[in-house]
């Protein structure tokens, strides 16, 4: 039986890593099998890509690239063999970052890094994504780690916000956008229970 994917997306400080610690809990209390992953990474190559990626400067062509590069290794890795075992897959971004970051904020366009993801990922769509939905100016005052992301501009950072939401509105039956300016309890709840009627579906 073929498992779940579940991604998790949002921009900056939107508690992406909190909320998917706190789902993979549940569901392994409710008795599944977890897989847990992330973008850029989820293998030795990808994590080296990852490392690369947010650390040196480069042209808006050369990141997505890599970012496709690491995600097509992630797939064939890590998720793909997940979801054969019949695990549930909670993964730390996916495509629509990608299309919110390199299509929408560097201008590469939303259609061209869309159709470069279909090829990336070889058919493997996530059933559900969540999307933790948080202004851009609250999410970097909350992050702790900086790398040359959080560094954008303001602008930037609310045109992926803008990315994201677009896309919501392109899949609503895909997406779950869920508002994080509020006590992470409150997030949790709302993303369990949407998660429970994936899988009771």
């Amino acid at each position: 039986m073929r498992g779940k994917f579940i991604t998790i997306e949002g921009g900056e400080g939107a508690g992406k890593s909190t909320q998917i610690a706190l789902l993979r809990q549940v569901l392994e209390e409710d008795g599944h099998r977890v897989t847990v992953t992330r973008e850029p990474g989820g293998d030795s190559v990808s994590e080296g890509i990852r490392a690369l990626l947010f650390s040196k400067e480069m042209s808006p062509r050369a990141e997505l690239l890599l970012f496709l590069g690491a995600r097509a290794q992630n797939v064939e890795e890590v998720i793909r063999p997940a979801l054969a075992r019949g695990e549930i897959v909670l993964c730390d971004r996916f495509i629509d970052s990608s299309i919110a970051y390199q299509g929408v904020a560097r201008g590469l366009g939303r259609d061209v890094v869309a159709e470069l993801n279909r090829f990336a990922i070889s058919n493997v769509f996530p059933e559900l994504t969540i999307l933790l939905d948080i202004d851009p100016e609250i999410g970097l005052s909350r992050q702790k780690v900086i790398t040359r992301m959080e560094m954008e501009s303001f602008e930037f950072h609310a045109l992926v916000q803008n990315g994201f939401l677009a896309e919501a509105s392109r899949e609503p039956e895909r997406f779950c956008v869920i508002n994080a300016d509020r006590d992470p309890d409150m997030v949790h709840n709302e993303i369990v229970d949407r998660v429970r009627k994936l899988l009771a579906s």
